[in-house]
């Protein structure tokens, strides 16, 4: 009986032991683990929004993250009236509340939109851990807003690897802006001179399509166009002047399939007569180099003098001198 009685003693013991431990820990980790949430600073912003949106920030933290948020009361009486949006401060608020780290940052009105800026600090290395920056539009997305902002506290990720369904402001969702250039279609039309293969025509008339987007100083297209055969090609030109008279160079690479009367080569033997034949590829690949100049250039349309020496890699060896006219 005595027996049992030391080994009933002895669990009990180890049990008060364990569970003083756990409590230990437990606390040491609630230590470990406290967050000093911050009132926002306000430029601009009335109070009711800044109280609303202080609310559901913590709100969502404690809903999102595992840290335990110290009280509202003791954050305000270590504050004692004073703002604090800053490293510093937070650490010496974050030393008073014995915190493990303090979240605070400012709402600022910036014309129609508000400029939200947060940061959270680690108190004992005195180092920001995150801090970030976003832009909303309306004061209404600040619901968005705070939820991202806890969960960009809990994952220790920035605002924008934040982002999840349902939590995606106005300024996430726009089409993001670029930078314009000037829409140009238009036709030309001239002579080809072959100066190499061609079945030695002495000229070809030829028609051309063209598409680009001129910027600043330089415009890519594509042209399409009937050069003793189909061509198509993608080109850029330089653009030395911004004014109505606009000289260029430029270069193309494309494709150019040439029209020829034959796709033979015959071989002749001692007596003249044709003992085989080679067919032969009028299609191949296609180099161009160009210039001229762009008339009218500050007008919403423009006449293009174009000039180009053109290479097409086939078994022809095609090459020609193309000078064309025509509206942008």
């Amino acid at each position: 009986m005595e027996k049992r009685n030391r080994v009933l003693n002895f669990v009990i013991i180890f049990m008060l032991l364990c569970a003083a431990k756990f409590s230990t820990v437990k606390a040491q980790e609630t230590a470990d683990n406290s967050l000093a949430v911050l009132p926002f600073q306000s430029i601009g912003i009335n109070d009711n929004d800044m109280l609303v949106a202080h609310s559901i920030l913590r709100v969502e933290i404690n809903k999102q993250s595992s840290f335990s948020l110290i009280s509202e009361k003791e954050t305000a009486a270590a504050l004692a009236g004073e703002i604090c949006a800053d490293k510093d401060c937070a650490v010496e608020i974050g030393s008073k509340l014995k915190a493990s780290a303090v979240l605070g940052g400012k709402l600022a009105a910036l014309g129609e939109k508000i400029i939200v800026q947060y940061f959270l600090v680690d108190v004992a290395l005195e180092k920001e851990l995150l801090i970030d920056q976003l832009t909303v539009t309306d004061v209404e997305e600040l619901e968005v807003v705070m939820k991202r902002i806890a969960i960009s506290v809990s994952d220790l990720k920035s605002f924008k690897e934040s982002a999840e369904v349902g939590a995606i402001t106005q300024a996430e969702s726009a089409e993001p802006l670029r930078r314009t250039s000037n829409k140009n279609f238009g036709l030309s039309f001239g002579y080809l001179y072959p100066q190499n293969g061609y079945d030695d025509v002495e000229k070809s008339f030829v028609l051309d399509v063209r598409f680009d987007y001129e910027m600043e100083e330089i415009a890519v297209g594509m042209l399409l166009g009937v050069h003793r055969g189909f061509t198509s090609n993608i080109y850029g030109s330089y653009l030395f002047s911004k004014s109505d008279i606009c000289p260029y160079i430029g270069g193309g690479f494309g494709f150019h399939w040439v029209l020829h009367d034959s796709y033979f080569r015959y071989n002749y033997g001692m007596d003249n007569n044709i003992y085989s034949s080679d067919k032969l590829h009028g299609d191949g690949f296609e180099l161009v180099l160009n210039g001229g100049v762009r008339l009218f250039h500050t007008y919403n349309f423009q006449i293009i003098i174009n000039l180009e020496y053109s290479f097409t890699f086939n078994d022809y060896d095609d090459r020609a001198l193309i000078l064309t006219i025509g509206l942008l």
